[in-house]
């Protein structure tokens, strides 16, 4: 049985804009919700943040660039309604030398961010992540299929 696309979706943009934690009053008195800055933030991770999802016969692999990280930097949980949520941020080095200015600054830097909404066979009980080069990869096994359910037969007497 393969994935169902709509089974595993990745937060968008617009989801995320979607709920907006600062509602202010507009003209008229009437709700303007507009996106909070930990939400575009967010958003703006997502979007910078690459990803790959395979679905294996036994476990769905999450595979995500998160370039410039150590491992510790890095965090991987499961929220309710079953997210899986991958977290990082790479901050600016702080130059040792004074006088020191960027002719050029082009590598990224910021929170690195991707959510998942796991299908239901995800098993959250059975995940592991490893990290090298740059690429973190997460590991969620799958449930077994649920046993076929096998027909009762009852013996009657006839009198």
């Amino acid at each position: 049985m393969g994935l169902d696309p709509a089974q595993l979706i990745e937060f968008t943009l617009h989801d995320i804009l979607d709920y907006s934690e600062e509602t202010s009053g507009g003209p008229g008195g009437e709700a303007h919700h507009a996106p909070s800055r930990a939400y575009v933030r967010d958003a703006k991770a997502m979007a910078a943040t690459p990803a790959d999802v395979k679905d294996t016969p036994n476990a769905y692999v999450f595979v995500i660039d998160m370039p410039g990280l150590k491992q510790d930097q890095i965090k991987v949980h499961v929220e309710e309604e079953n997210v899986l949520v991958v977290s990082g941020e790479r901050k600016r080095e702080r130059e040792k030398d004074q006088g020191v200015k960027y002719l050029r600054m082009e590598r990224r830097l910021g929170k690195y961010l991707k959510k998942f909404v796991l299908p239901e066979n995800a098993d959250t009980d059975k995940i592991s992540a490893s990290y090298q080069d740059g690429v973190l990869t997460v590991t969620i096994q799958k449930k077994p299929p649920p046993e076929p359910k096998k027909p009762k037969t009852s013996e009657v007497q006839v009198a």
